[in-house]
């Protein structure tokens, strides 16, 4: 007779699968509602810039030294002692002005002796002229041979020749004596005396007595890469940059103290050869210096004008990125506002600005804020923005923008063609 097993054993097992199925069915109901896809979120809003082209000037800043526009080193001509010293140290001194006094004694002496044979040569040429005419009428009547005519006529010859030799000593003596009294052949700041009065002196001596200086104008010799020179070049032949009349082309200077300069010069020429030591072409312009505020020597910075472009696109720093080898790259809105890569060629920084060469048009709509919450084939929103500050309320706008983009650039800079002075240098380059 079969075992029954108890009731109590029936219940608990039922109960038991019970939960069991429970359990399973509330598991399966929590992996369908697992796997509904969450609503997608809304597209990011990013600041977008729409790219203009620009008249610019283009500028680079070169380092120069202050040169005199004219230089003389004055030295005696004839030896002798000082006598005087007729000018002050530092001052200024006109052209033809004397300097120093030569003792005169010995030259003028000299001068005495050549006139004296001056006119003793005079005097010999009055007696042959009066021979000459004399035998010329004694020849007709036979009175004298033809031979003692014709020595009359030599020794005629002879002492208008004696004339003019001593003439030409007496020209020079005086000469001598006038190079006694030592002159600034050009005007300008007389520097330190060498000599003071007593000291003997030689003709052409190696020594020079005083250096005299013309600061106004001045010269600035600039100094340019030669590779910067080849690439403006290049920009003058493929039309990306027009030159400036050259005797318009306009320089500004920066002083050693970072003061500007308050005249600006004009770039006179560039030598046609290249320093093999350094590479560099030495360019040189001229400044006004009425109050001597530009010394020889000086150290300076010169803001140069290169040259000119209708087309420059000028683009925010922030909007530029690089890539892991380090190019340049930019964000642009694509076709349905989609995130495009677009690489770019940048030259130089403008007043906080990219000068972009290649790879953006007029027209482009740049992504200029945002750019850490999209990525390429995004769809975004875009808002438009300013060039120099990002727009209010867009989200990812980089803190202190708008500080950025007005920074001044390091070295180079680009200036407005509508501000700055027009003028480029035909061999200056970047």
């Amino acid at each position: 007779m079969p075992l029954l097993r108890p009731p109590y054993r029936l219940t608990f097992s039922t109960t038991l699968l019970a939960l069991a199925c429970a359990t399973f069915m509330l598991a399966g109901c929590s992996k369908e509602q697992g796997q509904q896809a969450p609503a997608a979120p809304p597209p990011a809003q990013v600041g977008v810039l729409t790219v203009q082209a620009q008249p610019l000037t283009l500028r680079t800043e070169l380092a120069g030294r202050t040169s005199p526009y004219l230089v003389a080193e004055v030295r005696p001509q004839v030896g002798g002692l000082i006598q005087k010293r007729l000018f002050e140290e530092g001052s200024f001194v006109k052209a033809g002005q004397t300097l120093y006094q030569i003792d005169p004694a010995t030259l003028q002496a000299d001068l005495e002796s050549v006139r004296a044979s001056l006119a003793k040569a005079q005097a010999n040429l009055a007696v042959a002229e009066l021979r000459a005419r004399r035998y010329d009428e004694l020849v007709t009547i036979d009175a004298v041979s033809k031979q003692t005519r014709d020595d009359a006529q030599a020794a005629l010859l002879q002492a208008r020749a004696d004339v003019a030799t001593a003439g030409a000593a007496v020209r020079n003596a005086q000469i001598r004596v006038d190079y006694a009294r030592v002159s600034a052949p050009i005007s300008g700041i007389a520097g330190r005396s060498t000599v003071t009065p007593g000291a003997l002196v030689t003709a052409s001596q190696a020594a020079a007595l005083v250096t005299v200086q013309q600061l106004d104008p001045i010269y600035v010799d600039i100094q340019r890469a030669s590779a910067e020179l080849l690439q403006l070049q290049k920009a003058f032949a493929a039309g990306k940059l027009q030159r400036i009349d050259a005797g318009r082309a306009r320089v500004k200077l920066q002083l050693e103290d970072g003061s500007d300069y308050a005249v600006e010069g004009t770039l006179k020429f560039a030598e046609a050869t290249v320093d093999p030591s350094t590479g560099n072409v030495t360019l040189r312009a001229v400044f006004p210096n009425p109050k001597g505020t530009l010394l020889p020597g000086m150290y300076v910075r010169a803001l140069l004008d290169e040259g000119s472009t209708q087309q420059a696109i000028l683009v925010p720093q922030r909007a530029v990125t690089r890539d892991p080898k380090g190019n340049a790259l930019a964000m642009v809105l694509g076709e349905g506002n989609k995130v495009t890569p677009r690489p770019l060629k940048v030259d130089r920084v403008v007043d906080g600005q990219w000068l972009v060469s290649e790879g953006l048009k007029p027209g482009d709509q740049l992504i200029v804020d945002g750019l850490q919450k999209v990525r390429p084939g995004a769809t975004v929103m875009p808002v438009p923005v300013s060039a120099s500050a990002p727009a209010p309320g867009v989200p990812g706008a980089p803190a202190g923008a708008a500080a950025s983009a007005s920074a001044p650039a390091g070295g180079a800079a680009v200036a407005p063609a509508a501000s700055s002075a027009s003028g480029v240098a035909p061999t200056a380059a970047n």
